[in-house]
């Protein structure tokens, strides 16, 4: 069984000063301050959904925009995955979920692979949901990948409310997350991988 699925991980920069502790193996807990509302329920609802416990706390240049907050959060959590995942040896390694809320369907895909690549087929109608650009979401998921070694595909269905189209986002891509980095007995704490390692 693999135990200590737990990373802590701080970055700091001129731009902003982030300290991410989560566990892979655990509830749903959360305890998010971005200093951005709607990206905090965000990420609430992703810890939620994937059930891992996950703190966040950052501190961004937020009298400028948010792009350096909601980005640099995204490079940090995707770096604590990583690093509480270890060497990826037992998961199941792929996971995806479709999300509906109301009249949207989104549906996620993945990979921890360790090769990160991010296909982002999601449009919104609005320029902000909340206070946050749209056009943020897409840095978020796409440091999430990179940084967290994930091969990720996001996609909107259909849908009309900004809000519900990626809220329904981050649920499925937790889903899959939630899917992928479940122990697999059947591999006996190996990778799934026919080449013996990721």
């Amino acid at each position: 069984m693999i135990k200590h699925r737990t990373a802590t991980v701080d970055r700091k920069t001129k731009e902003t000063d982030i300290s991410v502790t989560l566990d892979l193996d655990g509830t749903g807990k959360s305890d998010i301050a971005t200093g951005i509302g709607f990206f905090d329920h965000m990420l609430e609802s992703f810890s939620k959904h994937a059930a891992i416990d996950l703190t966040v706390r950052c501190k961004g240049d937020l009298h400028i925009d948010m792009h350096h907050s909601v980005e640099d959060t995204g490079i940090v959590i995707g770096q604590a995955i990583l690093e509480a995942l270890g060497d990826f040896a037992g998961i199941t390694r792929f996971g995806h979920a479709y999300i509906p809320m109301d009249e949207t369907l989104s549906r996620a895909s993945l990979d921890l692979c360790k090769r990160p690549y991010l296909i982002w087929k999601v449009q919104f109608a609005r320029d902000k949901v909340g206070e946050m650009d749209t056009e943020l979401f897409k840095e978020f998921f796409h440091a999430l990948a990179g940084n967290g070694g994930m091969c990720l595909h996001v996609e909107n269905l259909y849908g009309e409310n900004s809000h519900h189209i990626i809220e329904s986002c981050y649920k499925a891509t937790a889903r899959a997350l939630r899917t992928a980095i479940a122990v697999d007995p059947k591999l006996g704490g190996k990778p799934a991988s026919t080449k013996g390692s990721l």
